[in-house]
């Protein structure tokens, strides 16, 4: 295996805890559908500035130059930056935050997609990071075209893609986990979001 996979499994953890945040996130916005525009906006923001801080961490904890340790970062920064939108603007409307979600879903979507792509050749189940880009591309996409549901559509929409997410970033992790157990060296390169981990 080569030095790249072996890196991105050692990073296991990143993937699970992107995962956690992004369930933990769906489930709230589940739990407590009546939740004021500003809790929501609020909860957005930790659950991004949560994610993009665990995908920086991983990125700064790699030692090989054949790492896309870019990827991470990029992904970090988008969801920091997202994160720090939903704070500094909390009376933002219900449409610019839902226009804010797609954004960065289909931002963080694309570059988990680029990471399963170079990871294909030496990990095992890179389709998982490849169906969580597709999962929050499309999930964007169908944000921007239909972006006012209503309010309790949208935060279905929102905790559905947020679980489902998380649950296939959940499963990445314990994958590399396994493959770094076995001594088969890191794997992918996580692009946290949902790279979560992410997106």
């Amino acid at each position: 295996m080569d030095t790249t996979t072996f890196f991105e499994a050692r990073n296991w953890w990143a993937y699970v805890l992107r995962g956690i945040a992004a369930v933990v996130f769906g489930l709230l916005t589940w739990i407590f559908p009546s939740m004021a525009l500003l809790t929501l906006v609020l909860l957005f923001g930790a659950y991004a500035l949560a994610d993009g801080v665990s995908a920086i961490v991983a990125a700064f904890q790699r030692t090989v130059r054949e790492s896309p340790r870019w990827l991470l970062v990029v992904y970090g920064l988008v969801s920091i930056a997202a994160a720090v939108i939903a704070v500094l603007y909390p009376g933002i409307t219900a449409l610019a935050l839902v226009l804010l979600i797609a954004a960065r879903a289909i931002v963080t979507g694309a570059i988990e997609i680029a990471a399963a792509v170079r990871l294909r050749r030496s990990v095992q189940g890179e389709w998982l990071l490849a169906a969580s880009g597709v999962l929050s591309i499309v999930f964007g996409v169908l944000l921007f075209l239909f972006p006012g549901p209503g309010a309790l559509g949208l935060l279905l929409w929102i905790g559905a893609w947020a679980i489902l997410l998380g649950g296939l970033l959940i499963a990445l992790g314990i994958r590399l986990r396994r493959m770094k157990q076995r001594g088969l060296g890191p794997t992918l390169p996580v692009p946290a979001e949902g790279l979560a981990g992410s997106h």
